[in-house]
């Protein structure tokens, strides 16, 4: 089998810290992971070595394409773990 040490998800980073940012937290707890993994499954995988490689390799266009649909499966991942926290309670 082949180490894959280096090899993540693009839009990991990304949308945890997106997500951070949006709800004010400070640390990443349930709530976050649980944000994360509803808007991560609503994204295509992006699977890279090192991530500077995709941010000098990505066109501007390409790069606002990528944030629009971050910012629009963190959206539905934010509502989605609301509303389902709230009919659990």
């Amino acid at each position: 089998m082949m180490a894959t040490g280096n090899i993540h998800n693009y839009y990991e980073h990304l949308v945890i810290q997106l997500i951070m940012d949006k709800s004010g937290k400070t640390t990443i707890d349930d709530y976050v992971e649980d944000v994360a993994c509803v808007a991560l499954n609503k994204l295509p995988p992006r699977y890279i070595r090192h991530d500077i490689d995709m941010a000098f390799y990505l066109q501007d266009q390409e790069r606002e394409l990528m944030m629009n649909q971050i910012e629009s499966a963190i959206k539905y991942a934010f509502e989605y773990v609301s509303s389902h926290k709230e009919s659990a309670a």
